[in-house]
């Protein structure tokens, strides 16, 4: 398959996470997360995430988005989201077969939420015939590719809190947003009052697994068995925690995050000025949407792969990752300009 644009999921591995799977691979260890390597993990979540950081693995985003909103949730409440929100749109009504929950999504201009934006949708509270609303879900980066101020993130924060309601986090490319922010990511989970986060690594270098890491003590209740429940507690866990620890000690989070962001910021700069394409939101992390003459990009799809993202605007959206190369940016927008 040649190197394209179409998801930070295509690309590789990070050489420091298979030597990390590789060095995990010798003797027995006791399975289900009774290993070494995860209890070194537990601490490093809490060094990285604050103190009451209780980290949860699991095979993939949707297991960490459904089990945090387990977590917060019963069948009878709601969440609100953003309509392009990625537990909305990609994960196969998941979080309502599983949980059980109703999701209250809001239109959005960037794919952010705002506190105005979630008052659209903060009514019914005590009336029986209602879905509760019980929490409010955020990504960070976005799935436009924006990014919320962490000013931002603690206004939500309130918001929700001031109602008895919890702030949940999908952080697929939190990696990303950090590098963007220049802060911690502690700085905008728990110190903005984040309740709940699930931590990406698989779109940034690792192999798989991700994390439903709950921040509030409170929402860490029989977790495990839920988590057993929903067929997302791996056997041979140390394999996931061995690709964690070295994501989060060896600099490999923040220097392929920067690469990928510093390879969207080249795409950008080489297209903003062609005549006939419009880049339709902040180029902040990893990610590029453009609109263009449809023949141009269906054209180009039969020579990179690439998703159309609103195919009714002629919105296609080109991702970069850790591995894109400056040789992939320029033959692409080469390949472009020649079709347009």
């Amino acid at each position: 398959m040649k190197r394209g644009f179409g998801s930070d999921n295509h690309s590789g591995v990070s050489p420091e996470i298979i030597e990390a799977i590789n060095n995990a691979n010798h003797d027995h260890a006791l399975a289900y997360g009774d290993d070494e390597w995860t209890e070194r993990l537990n601490h490093l979540f809490q060094d990285t995430f604050g103190p009451n950081a209780r980290p949860y693995l699991v095979f993939n985003g949707t297991g960490a988005n459904v089990l945090n909103i387990d977590a917060m949730c019963r069948s009878h409440h709601a969440v609100i989201c953003a309509e392009t929100a990625h537990i909305n749109v990609d994960e196969c009504g998941a979080p309502q077969r599983i949980v059980g929950c109703k999701l209250l999504t809001v239109d959005t201009p960037d794919g952010k939420l705002s506190p105005s934006l979630v008052q659209k949708q903060m009514h019914g509270f005590g009336f029986e015939h209602h879905s509760q609303p019980r929490a409010i879900s955020i990504t960070q980066s976005t799935e436009l590719g924006t990014l919320y101020s962490i000013d931002e993130i603690k206004a939500l924060a309130d918001m929700a809190h001031h109602h008895n309601m919890y702030l949940h986090m999908d952080g697929a490319r939190l990696a990303n947003a950090a590098v963007a922010l220049g802060c911690t990511m502690k700085a905008m989970t728990s110190d903005a009052g984040v309740d709940c986060l699930s931590f990406g690594g698989t779109k940034n270098g690792m192999l798989m697994g991700e994390a439903a890491v709950l921040l509030n003590p409170e929402l860490d209740i029989d977790i495990k068995y839920r988590r057993k429940q929903m067929g997302q507690l791996c056997s041979k866990m140390r394999f996931m925690a061995a690709q964690f620890e070295a994501y989060l000690t060896s600099g490999v989070w923040k220097r392929n995050a920067a690469h990928s962001n510093h390879m969207a910021q080249l795409l950008y700069n080489e297209l903003r000025n062609v005549d006939g394409i419009k880049i339709m939101y902040p180029v902040q992390v990893n990610s590029v949407f453009a609109q263009l003459p449809r023949q141009v990009w269906q054209a180009l799809q039969k020579e990179y792969f690439f998703y159309d993202w609103d195919e009714e605007m002629d919105v296609v959206r080109w991702m970069c990752s850790f591995d894109t190369t400056e040789d992939d940016v320029h033959q692409f927008v080469a390949a472009l300009k020649r079709l347009m």
